[in-house]
């Protein structure tokens, strides 16, 4: 893949969709609003604390590459958005952070209780809105993801104690985890705006890849401890996270080596001196270019993807967004 030698804002990307988003931000603080204090509160909350909301982008991008955005388009990025907020307080309670994007957690603010129901709440509140609208489609592919999201969280914790995810354990986890989402975002988008069969599962595989890369993107950098992403460093292997970096480094260390590290993450994972020591084998290893190498081969899949799609401005944007979110350092 050629990229632009220009990077190209997020806002760039935007002005593409720029009143669909603004419309866009109606429904979500409409769907967002209970009758309920405690629970409006919390989603004022979330609506104020909202991050870049690239899921939405996905939806609105992906349906003006086959037809004008409708309500139909309007509902899926709300329905998809408000999966999202539901994960990442479902997240937050799992992970036990008392931090999201720099603001106190819900789970921080109300106790795990009340933030496990609030995720749940969002995640009903979306269901509902496909359902009184007979989104069927759009209903039984969400369904879909978020089964798979649940899978992808559950096989990773089992895999992790152990230490033996191989790589394409890795590739089927963040499929399920964090791609399935993409996918979703790209497919249903493509529903709204009459896009046929062959078309939509073009959109699925663009947004799989395209979150695959993304995901990748993200572990390169908790191995960089001079990136600007905002995230800090190293907190994948202080929670023994086994992402592709450290899969690629156990792969190519030998039996002992292997032994020695898996022993001082299990022992001493949280200690800066040891974090740094991981860090520097995975350069000696290359393991950091083996990654950036794999990125690069599943933007490349997922520009492949769109060949299947007329040009337009938003299949141009589409381009861009995945340039974005590759060479993104915040």
């Amino acid at each position: 893949m050629h990229f632009n030698s220009e990077m190209t804002t997020l806002d760039d990307i935007k002005s593409t969709v720029s009143y669909e988003l603004s419309q866009f931000e109606n429904f979500y603080k409409e769907a967002l609003h209970s009758d309920n204090f405690l629970l409006d509160k919390i989603g004022r909350y979330t609506l104020k604390h909202k991050g870049k909301q690239l899921r939405p982008l996905f939806v609105f991008l992906s349906a003006k590459c086959f037809g004008e955005v409708n309500e139909s388009t309007y509902r899926a990025a709300t329905f998809i958005e408000l999966l999202h907020s539901a994960t990442l307080i479902h997240d937050d309670v799992v992970d036990d952070a008392a931090e999201r994007r720099g603001f106190a957690s819900i789970n921080a603010m109300y106790k795990n209780k009340i933030a496990v129901l609030a995720g749940d709440y969002l995640l009903s509140k979306g269901m509902m809105i496909a359902l009184e609208n007979r989104d069927y489609q759009m209903l039984d592919m969400i369904s879909e993801t978020v089964k798979n999201m649940s899978e992808g969280e559950i096989i990773q914790l089992e895999k992790a104690r152990k230490f033996d995810i191989s790589e394409d354990d890795y590739y089927q986890i963040i499929e399920k985890k964090t791609s399935s989402m993409i996918g979703s975002c790209c497919a249903i988008g493509a529903v709204s705006t009459g896009a046929d069969t062959e078309q939509v599962e073009a959109m699925q595989k663009f947004g799989i890849y395209a979150g695959t890369a993304f995901q990748i993107r993200d572990d390169i950098f908790d191995y960089q401890p001079n990136n600007k992403s905002g995230k800090g460093y190293g907190n994948d292997i202080r929670e023994h996270k086994m992402t592709l970096p450290l899969i690629h480094l156990l792969k190519n260390s030998s039996a002992i080596e292997r032994t020695l590290i898996i022993s001082k993450i299990r022992l001493y994972g949280k200690k800066n001196s040891v974090i740094n020591e991981i860090i520097k084998k995975t350069n000696e290893k290359n393991s950091l270019q083996y990654c950036e190498d794999k990125m690069n081969f599943f933007v490349q899949q997922a520009e492949n993807q769109l060949n299947i799609i007329s040009n337009s401005e938003a299949k141009e944007a589409l381009k861009k967004l995945l340039d974005y979110c590759i060479k993104r350092e915040i």
